[in-house]
């Protein structure tokens, strides 16, 4: 491999793969919701850029990173733009074949960067690459069913990104764009084996755009292994078993994705492995470790730890939420990093569900507190004592639910922070828009169940899209009478920002409703059994003021202060 070539020349003649310690495939493609500024968008921006340009000199594409082993050049630094590149030149090939039959030139190209009736030129880590060729190099796959991880998502997404900007392009323009990829420059660097090659990846990560610690990690556990491993078998066993935990890591990560971010459950599982909650730099703490004598002991019992906190989650995020109303509750909350060290905890003791669900609640009523009061208070300095004596010897879940009751009854001065009378002066503030919408989802379930054992509650995502409504908008409607009392200084400081005055509906019942007359809103409020009762609320007469504002919310609040 020569040290300056070209694009079509690094390809061509080669095998090139993503070793396992890589990162898997994280660039994203633009949402058509979102003005954000996405990888390969900047990607195929830049080579519009250059053809429209009269640049002389050929397209630069950076420099790569290559180990060479068992006939195969690993990539070390630059996956990342070789697997958009192989993304691109597919998508690009199988919009030039759709206009006409491919020349022998391009034919040749396409042997040279893609693949030859036995070899294909490029392939990703071992977990993604059955979808990156069916869908992407064969395209024999046409559909995004079964992608058992984030990145797969993400390689489907940009082929199709690309196909989507190509397809509608000329002849003449895709066959520049052609060019200009194949014949860009390139430069290129060998290493001599995979210790150095892990020692690349981590130098070369840790001065450019940063993996994931999760990434970093899996690296220095391998090179670590190669380092102190007792011999070539030693070595082989505990590199494979690594591979074999971290390919269980990115499934379940597909499952989870955007749920929670893999680096937390790096750092809950260190918090659940050394049984603190004070555990907050997992790299520093990594670092330490491996550092130590026994650190192959640690590699092996740490990994497997990882899996099964990765594997844990995927069940209590996508499985047990979907099956559980108050794992489903305390998910859609949010903001529950807390909770999940206790979480991983009772899945490691085989806890029931039951169990676990009640765990829910309780930390579920907690966090709103924290969240409504908006004390600066630490809660984690308050529960680590019954965290650390939550043990495999002690598995005991009442502990844990007596000290968080504790702390909502409290009134000494160390935890009175987050107490019932905190609590009922918070819930008569104005309160953020996103809690608020949780709050109302949990007074439409006590509506719906009428006090009723084995109600069956309404799922949040059962609301198309909701929002807030200001029953009472915040802007007095011009058109008078318009139904909403005077809006004199107290009406508008006191009135409008309370949950007696906010509604949960969906996001098109919100759009429809707007600025009109009360008499006018109160008409469309027939979907919600909250919205229902605003007509109740109202009497005889539509008119919805002060007064009708304070019966609404002191029941909201009743309700609250018994759930919470």
């Amino acid at each position: 491999m020569n040290p300056s070539t070209t694009v079509q020349n690094m390809l061509a003649n080669k095998r090139i793969v993503v070793p396992a310690y890589q990162r898997a495939y994280s660039w994203e493609t633009p949402n058509p919701t979102s003005t954000r500024t996405t990888q390969t968008d900047v990607f195929l921006s830049d080579l519009e850029d250059y053809r429209t340009s009269s640049a002389r000199s050929p397209y630069y594409f950076g420099h790569f990173l290559f180990e060479e082993k068992d006939g195969k050049y690993q990539v070390i630094d630059g996956q990342q733009r070789l697997t958009t590149l192989t993304l691109f030149l597919s998508a690009l090939f199988k919009c030039l074949k759709a206009l006409r039959p491919l020349s022998e030139t391009e034919q040749a190209c396409y042997a040279d960067v893609i693949r030859t009736p036995h070899v294909i030129r490029f392939n990703t880590v071992d977990y993604d690459n059955r979808v990156f060729i069916d869908y992407v190099i064969d395209q024999v796959k046409v559909d995004h069913g079964g992608l058992s991880t984030s990145s797969s998502l993400r390689i489907v997404n940009a082929f199709d990104y690309f196909n989507d900007q190509l397809k509608h392009k000329p002849e003449a323009y895709l066959c520049r764009m052609l060019d200009i990829v194949c014949q860009a420059a390139c430069t290129t660097h060998r290493v001599q084996d995979e210790a150095e090659a892990i020692q690349m990846f981590i130098f070369q990560n840790n001065r450019g755009k940063r993996p994931s610690n999760l990434e970093v990690v899996k690296a220095q556990f391998m090179y670590a292994v190669h380092l102190r491993g007792q011999d070539d078998d030693h070595k082989e066993m505990l590199i494979s078993e690594i591979k074999d935990r971290f390919e269980q890591i990115y499934k379940s990560i597909a499952s989870i994705d955007y749920r929670i971010k893999e680096d937390d459950v790096l750092l809950y599982t260190l918090r659940v492995q050394f049984n603190s909650l004070w555990e907050s730099d997992s790299l520093d703490k990594i670092d330490k470790l491996l550092g130590q004598d026994d650190s192959l002991v640690f590699i092996r019992e740490f990994t497997q730890a990882l899996a099964a906190s990765f594997l844990h989650l995927c069940n209590f995020f996508v499985a047990h939420e979907k099956k559980h109303f108050a794992i489903h509750s305390l998910v859609m909350l949010g903001g529950i990093g807390i909770v999940l060290p206790f979480i991983i905890k009772a899945y490691n003791f085989k806890l029931p569900m039951p169990e676990i669900e009640s765990l829910c609640e309780a930390f579920e009523g907690l966090i709103v507190r924290h969240r409504l009061i908006g004390t600066r208070a630490d809660i984690t300095s308050r529960i680590s004592h019954v965290y650390e004596r939550f043990t495999a010897q002690n598995p005991q879940i009442e502990p844990i639910l007596t000290r968080i009751n504790q702390l909502k009854i409290a009134e000494d001065p160390w935890t009175a922070y987050w107490n019932n009378e905190n609590l009922r002066v918070a819930l008569n503030r104005e309160i953020h828009h996103s809690t608020a919408k949780h709050l109302l989802w949990k007074y439409e379930n006590h509506l719906n169940s009428g006090g009723q054992q084995g109600y069956n509650p309404r799922r949040y995502d059962a609301i198309e899209k909701p929002e807030l409504e200001h029953i009472a908008p915040t802007t007095e409607p011009k058109t008078k009478p318009h139904g909403y009392g005077k809006y004199d200084d107290t009406f508008v400081s006191e009135y409008l920002n309370c949950l007696g005055n906010y509604l949960l509906l969906s996001k098109p019942h919100n759009c429809s409703v707007g600025n009109i007359a009360f008499s006018k809103k109160l008409l469309s409020y027939t979907y919600l059994t909250q919205q229902r009762e605003i007509a109740e609320l109202c009497g005889d007469k539509p008119l919805w003021g002060k007064r009708a504002i304070d019966r609404r919310h002191e029941r909201i609040v009743d309700v609250l202060m018994e759930q919470l």
